[in-house]
This record gives C-alpha cells, structure tokens and sequence, in this order.
C-alpha cells in the first residue's frame, strides 16, 4: 500500500529534508521511524527538497509499506517515534502511482523577517532578524514584479540543470506585530529561488536599491546580480496543491 502524509517539522537541527551523508536529515528520521513501528525497511519520498535549517508546516511525503492495522494506528506509532521536531499531521491511503513531487502542481512558501530594532530570543530560530526598518510598500512593488512567468536565473539555479523559467501566481508581503511575512506560490522553485528574492526585496525595504533595480537585476539573468541571500531559518514549506 502506498501511503501519503502531511509533515511538519522545525528544520534547525537537519540538515535538510534530504538523506545525505553530512548530518541528520528529515527523511533519515521519518525512515528510522517506520522502521521501528513495521520492522521493514523503506524509502520515503518528499515534495520538497528543504535545504538546511528551513522549515515545513505542509510537506507531503510518500512510502509503501506492507501494513495490517488502520492507519490512525500508524500515524500514532510513526508519531510516537519521531524526535519531537518532526510530526506526522494527517496519512492517508494514496493510489499507487501517486507522487508527492512529480504530481505537485503548486508549491507554497513563506519567508518570516524579524523587523525590530531589539532581536527576540524566542524568533531567533524561525525568523530572520532585521533590525532597519523596511518599507514594505515598496518590497510589495518589487514582488509583484516576479508574478507571472519569468526567467529567474538571477535568483537561482535550476537542480536539473535545465530551464530556469517558472511561474509565479503569487507574491506579497504583510506586516503584523513586527513580523514581515512573504508568501510565494509557484509551479516550482529554483535552489534557493526564495531566498534570493527575499534577499534582493530585503535591500529594496532598506533603499539600498529601488524597486526598478530589482527588475532590472530580474530581467539579467545573472546569477551575481541577486543581493545576498537570506538565511534559513526564515523559511518555512506551507503548502502543496496537487489540484
């Protein structure tokens, strides 16, 4: 049986969704996890590849196992072997050419910027402190120059060393209580797309560049014509459309 899941996880001591032999990974512990609870041995499959240090409220995997109890039985066990970080939020039965990335249509993240002059202890690990104050009117204008379907070689690479085009259906930022949120949803990413632009939209808040500089570095295609990229921690995989 091929089964699906939501996931999420606080990123900050893995070293991404992926297995590799750096460090922990995300997959590594779900694995370990299914293991214990059935005694077999499986791959997990994700709809994203987070990088080190981001974070997931909506990452979906997938995994074939041979089970006999229902699945609230299993997603309790797989829970009840997770490190606290990592928890299985709904499973499912899925069909079995059902995959989590290659049968995505949409992908949403959202990016957090800490924007106070005093840094938060608590935030530190899931934001990404800016203590200048940003003019969000402005890094509004900038984001909704990316909607729509662009060549974003400035802001990333593509991991197949193919077509650096996506499409964009959304792009904005919001202020509340200090914390400015982005939120981008596209067909796909580039490695580190998202955090480029949130670089780049970074110096637009600040005035270090104008709105029109960050077009233009877009229409470049340049890798060095991104501004520096944003840290992790900020990250967060929110969503997964697969309509």
């Amino acid at each position: 049986m091929r089964y699906g899941a939501t996931i999420e996880y606080d990123g900050s001591a893995y070293y991404g969704f992926q297995k590799q032999k750096n460090g922990p990974t995300v997959q590594e512990e779900l694995e370990r996890a299914i293991s214990s609870v059935s005694g077999k041995t499986v791959t997990v499959i994700g709809a994203g590849r987070t990088d080190s240090g981001v974070h997931a409220l909506g990452q979906v995997i997938a995994f074939d196992l041979d089970w006999n109890h229902g699945t609230q039985d299993l997603l309790r066990a797989m829970n009840a072997k997770l490190p606290d970080d990592i928890a299985i939020e709904c499973l499912s039965e899925k069909k079995a050419e059902f995959h989590p990335r290659f049968d995505a249509k949409r992908r949403t993240y959202q990016y957090h910027i800490y924007n106070q002059s005093i840094r938060s202890p608590l935030s530190r690990l899931v934001s990404w402190h800016v203590d200048q104050p940003l003019d969000v009117d402005s890094m509004n204008k900038a984001a909704e120059s990316i909607v729509g379907q662009h060549d974003f070689a400035t802001f990333g690479q593509s991991p197949s060393g193919r077509s650096t085009v996506r499409q964009v259906f959304q792009a904005n930022w919001r202020a509340q209580d200090g914390l400015l949120k982005f939120t981008i949803e596209a067909d796909a990413y580039l490695f580190r797309m998202v955090r480029s632009l949130v670089g780049s939209m970074k110096v637009v808040g600040e005035g270090s560049w104008s709105v029109e500089e960050f077009i233009d570095a877009l229409k470049a295609k340049e890798r060095d014509r991104s501004a520096k990229t944003a840290p992790p921690q900020g990250l967060f995989l929110t969503a997964i459309n697969y309509q």
